[in-house]
């Protein structure tokens, strides 16, 4: 399709990658930046308009103005409760349908997707545009997990799983076969920071991020990066398990490396049948 991308950036590196993607490709590119989640450096000599959450018919005209029939929505966004939210009168009406208290992350995001396309706007993945981000199966870097580690991760599996069904978080911490903590609204950065403190003493726990089953693919992924290695390090983890064709990972060679600096394996595995 041609004609500029419509980027809904939310924060972390991947926006800026997906905007640098675009210019080698030679397509150009409309950003709507959050305030409070994109970072500024995303829309540096680009294009863009910054929104408050909830300004969503302001964000749909200038997209319109811009030219966008393509829309990628891309990077975490911190969610708000209601109450923190000043909604313009469209959001406020697809917010009531959609009793926004009672939706988890997936089941909100899906629901903006649909809103999305009703307004005439076609939704991609950023997979679609950026295979190379998908984790593939197997090991990065050198180390592999052993015996127990494994156990982990088919006990962190069973508990994401059932999470999942609930639309609730798509990480957990798992050491000995102990669940040290599951992800919810704080995000995996804080989670790892939580978790630390609460291992027990032997090998070190493990980190397992799947997809929720169903999970609306065009809109929040799990993701990893160097970041997430150096906190999974900090936290005194031995390793991390991803879901092979449902993680996006952030500059494959550089999580490798990380990965190998910090004596960590990383290892992307497939969700049982």
């Amino acid at each position: 399709m041609t004609g500029p991308l419509g980027i809904v950036a939310g924060g972390g590196h991947l926006p800026r990658r997906l905007i640098e993607h675009c210019r080698s490709q030679g397509r150009g590119t409309f950003v709507v930046a959050i305030e409070g989640n994109t970072e500024p450096s995303t829309v540096e000599g680009v294009e863009h308009l910054w929104v408050k959450l909830g300004q969503t018919k302001r964000a749909m005209d200038a997209l319109r103005t811009a030219g966008v029939a393509e829309l990628v929505l891309i990077g975490p966004v911190k969610r708000p409760s209601l109450s923190e939210l000043r909604p313009d009168g469209y959001t406020l009406k697809a917010l009531t349908k959609l009793k926004f208290n009672s939706l988890g992350d997936d089941g909100l995001l899906g629901a903006l997707v649909k809103a999305l396309e009703q307004e005439g706007f076609v939704v991609r993945g950023v997979d679609e545009l950026m295979g190379d981000l998908l984790a593939f199966k197997g090991p990065y870097g050198r180390l592999l997990p052993d015996a127990q580690a494994e156990a982990d991760i088919a006990r962190g599996v069973a508990v994401l799983q059932a999470m999942g069904a609930a639309d609730v978080g798509q990480a957990t911490v798992i050491q000995d076969g102990m669940v040290l903590g599951v992800e919810a609204i704080e995000g995996t950065d804080a989670l790892l920071e939580r978790c630390g403190p609460l291992q027990r003493n032997g090998l070190g726990g493990v980190l397992v991020k799947l997809s929720k089953p169903g999970q609306e693919r065009r809109a929040d992924l799990p993701t990893v990066g160097v970041r997430t290695v150096e906190g999974a390090a900090a936290a005194g983890l031995r390793g991390i398990a991803i879901e092979a064709g449902h993680t996006l990972v952030v500059d494959t060679d550089a999580v490798a490396r990380a990965a190998d600096r910090a004596g960590l394996f990383l290892i992307g595995i497939e969700r049982p049948a």
